[in-house]
């Protein structure tokens, strides 16, 4: 494998630049003093951005953009054999990193770096450390896989040895990563478009576990089932976080305001350290401050600046994130895309005044969606009125023969109100007649569904 030295700029380009993580990193060695390119399909205000840095910035991808002058190019996953750009790269025989294998190498040059892994929460809780190390003036690097407003987007350049990223199972890319403290939020069924079965994955993150650094610290969330194997063989010290009480880092006198942003006390081995307000609703939320209390508590931090991060806190882009009012509708976006993430956003949603929660669903990959059938249904089932779009494809085409009209129809069975549209315009016309006084609209996805509240709010 290619390895970079970084005392020594070089020319990179990335493939898929206008990603969030790519971008990210496409940011983080522009500012070290590499000479930055790269392409994407369309431009976005995260290549407008990189390319007001100085980064030069194709669209869309072509052989020719493929030089002799470039000394590397880092890919994403959703570039295959058959994208001209890599043809043209084998053929001139320019070394290629995956966008794993670059953050990997990265992430080795920094002596505290502290990666945050699991299905679901791991945005959230990489911006909860961000905030307790910010508060802190710590001087972190962050990369994170949202727009944070404290730090402007979704990279900080700092000047320390510390870095915080998150960790993604899929395709193994976490595997290249070897952090000083490795959190593992939970470990669910997802990517099985890539991945067997549930063991396979347990498996990978028991990898992914056997990576961190020697005298490093690994964080194991006490939802895994049977986390002994996963920390099976490891010779690091492990610390264990949830809200069962008997863990090395716990919550008690967990309570949540009529916005449902919880507050609690936690504790260190049974003994009360400090009390925490959280600025986010969800009481899923507890366990991903736990997570970022234990890291930073571990790694030396103070309890107050703990409270002080997690207090600044208001939450991520497209984290249960308040978009606007349409008429007397509060309009909410989330990312959630997974059946358990889906029932977290809806149950949070039923702790907030509301009159009807409406929620609009764009499920993200077919795979996904025929594996997972039954508990998407499930999940959503907890709205009051469903409205689903078609599938956002990302990486694959329709092979499973999955049609989110059979999905609204499984709701309609379970006695929820449920509709498909094939069109956002379509959508957008129902919504618009159909709202009541204080219902509450949820846009769930991790594709392009944000686009319908923003269309409404600016009718409005």
């Amino acid at each position: 494998m290619y390895q970079i030295d970084f005392h020594h700029p070089i020319r990179i380009y990335f493939m898929g630049i206008g990603g969030i993580s790519m971008s990210g990193l496409a940011e983080v060695v522009l500012k070290e003093g590499f000479t930055v390119s790269g392409s994407d399909n369309r431009s976005s205000a995260l290549t407008d951005q990189l390319a007001s840095h100085g980064a030069q910035i194709f669209i869309p991808q072509m052989a020719e953009n493929i030089t002799d002058d470039i000394d590397l190019i880092v890919y994403t996953a959703a570039i295959h054999p058959d994208n001209p750009e890599w043809q043209a790269a084998v053929e001139k025989d320019i070394p290629m990193l995956s966008r794993a294998e670059f953050l990997g190498q990265l992430m080795d040059n920094y002596s505290e770096s502290i990666a945050v892994a699991g299905t679901h929460g791991k945005t959230t809780t990489t911006a909860m450390l961000a905030h307790i190390l910010l508060a802190a003036e710590a001087d972190p690097t962050i990369s994170i896989g949202g727009m944070l407003e404290a730090i402007g987007g979704n990279i900080r350049v700092g000047g320390s040895g510390l870095f915080i990223t998150e960790a993604c199972e899929y395709t193994n890319s976490f595997l290249h990563f070897h952090p000083k403290y490795n959190i593992i939020l939970n470990i669910e069924e997802d990517h099985l478009d890539f991945f067997e079965d549930l063991d396979e994955i347990r498996r990978s993150f028991r990898r992914f576990a056997g990576n961190t650094l020697p005298g490093g610290v690994l964080f194991v969330s006490s939802v895994i089932d049977h986390p002994e194997e996963i920390t099976a063989g490891s010779d690091v010290r492990v610390v264990s976080f949830g809200i069962n009480g008997d863990e090395d880092y716990s919550a008690t006198q967990i309570a949540c305001d009529s916005h449902a942003c919880p507050s609690f006390i936690w504790t260190k081995n049974g003994e009360k350290c400090g009390y925490v307000s959280l600025q986010v609703p969800g009481r899923h939320n507890v366990k991903n401050a736990l997570a970022a209390i234990a890291c930073t508590a571990e790694a030396g931090y103070s309890d107050e600046q703990i409270i002080n991060g997690l207090q600044s806190f208001t939450g991520a882009a497209r984290r249960f994130e308040f978009k606007g009012m349409y008429g007397d509708t509060t309009v909410i976006d989330d990312y959630a895309h997974h059946p358990t993430e889906i029932r977290a956003t809806l149950q949070t949603a039923l702790d907030c005044p509301h009159e009807r929660v409406v929620s609009v669903f764009q499920p993200h990959t077919y795979s996904r969606t025929k594996l997972l059938w039954d508990e998407f249904v499930d999940a959503l089932s907890l709205s009051d009125v469903v409205i689903l779009t078609d599938v956002y494809a990302a990486r694959e085409t329709d092979t499973l023969g999955v049609r989110c009209e059979d999905l609204a129809e499984a709701l309609r069975e379970l006695g929820t109100e449920a509709y498909y549209f094939p069109t956002f315009k379509e959508v957008e016309s129902f919504l618009s007649k159909n709202f009541l006084k204080h219902d509450m609209l949820i846009t769930l996805g991790a594709g392009d569904v944000y686009q319908i509240g923003e269309a409404l709010l600016s009718e409005d």
